[in-house]
């Protein structure tokens, strides 16, 4: 196995989406994943994650890390706090968070998600 490893999506195929009707609150956001390490056994995934403007609920049981490349995206807590994503930020997800993400403007992150 290679120790280092490049976030480089050139030569993965992407898998698009969207979340589940249920959860959506406004708009119609379609995500796409470009999925680079998926270690199912030790619940260690990542890659990069694109989604295109709209807002739904979430609720997190892993850590993520995330890298915001592109775009406006906002973290509102179950309580209202609210934290913008753009571009060059860098934040930690931790377990237990919910509440919703709305993308303002297409949104590209990288992200490193760790299953508790």
């Amino acid at each position: 196995m290679n120790h280092l490893f490049k976030f480089d999506r050139t030569d993965i195929t992407p898998e698009t989406e969207r979340p589940d009707a249920e959860i959506v609150l406004a708009g119609d956001p379609v995500h796409t994943t470009w999925s680079m390490e998926e270690r199912e056994d030790e619940g260690i995934y990542s890659g990069m994650w694109q989604t295109t403007p709209g807002k739904w609920k979430v609720s997190y049981e892993e850590w993520e890390y995330v890298y915001i490349h592109e775009g406006v995206s906002i973290l509102t807590d179950t309580e209202g706090k609210a934290i913008t994503l753009r571009a060059g930020d860098r934040w930690l997800i931790r377990p237990g968070f919910e509440g919703t993400w709305e993308c303002v403007e297409t949104t590209l992150k990288d992200y490193v998600i760790v299953m508790p």
